[in-house]
């Protein structure tokens, strides 16, 4: 299957910029074909619904989501919710503009989130954003996912027991979603 990474972390010492890495590694040893994007190698404007469109990487980043059978998105929590470049990716990238020939890439996605956040009882707050995507997009969000503290990692980039066995299962479980779904016959559209 076609299966896209996205890191959307700023930070220079993500974790879900790690956590991105680990699944891309998982999902390639499985013989899927990966495509790993991450806001900091590949950057992208700020959304003006104008101009950002004609950045370099943003056919790059509209590409690997709209061909995908599914999407892995590792972002970390700000301020209780994912951070601005998630927000922003979704913004670029689910736009709809028939003179410019875009149709938003995400509608009907299976979407698996990797979440790093700095408090333990954080562990939902990706949930406004993944009600987003299901609502604008249609995207179908596996209710598996990994929220992880920095008690999770035993080192930098090295996973924890406990993160180590629930990332192979969440992967695991959202490349299952994305295969079942990957067939369906029908294409979303904005609509109330």
């Amino acid at each position: 299957m076609k299966l896209t990474v996205l890191s959307t972390s700023l930070d220079p010492v993500s974790r879900s910029r790690w956590m991105a890495g680990l699944a891309a590694a998982q999902l390639r040893a499985a013989g899927h074909e990966v495509t790993l994007l991450d806001l900091r190698d590949t950057p992208l404007p700020p959304f003006d619904n104008d101009t950002c469109y004609t950045h370099p990487s943003a056919e790059l980043y509209h590409a690997a989501i709209r061909e995908a059978d599914g999407v892995f998105l590792a972002g970390p929590v700000y301020n209780w919710g994912l951070g601005a470049g998630a927000k922003n990716l979704v913004e670029l990238t689910g736009s709809t503009d028939p003179e410019r020939g875009l149709h938003g890439a995400w509608f009907d996605k299976p979407v698996t989130f990797l979440v790093s956040g700095g408090l333990a009882h954080g562990y939902l707050s990706h949930g406004a954003f993944a009600f987003g995507l299901m609502t604008d997009f249609r995207c179908v969000v596996s209710p598996h996912f990994v929220y992880a503290t920095s008690a999770e990692w035993a080192a930098d980039g090295v996973p924890g027991e406990w993160l180590a066995e629930r990332l192979t299962r969440t992967v695991e479980r959202g490349v299952d979603l994305a295969e079942r779904l990957r067939n369906r016959p029908y294409r979303s559209i904005w609509e109330v």
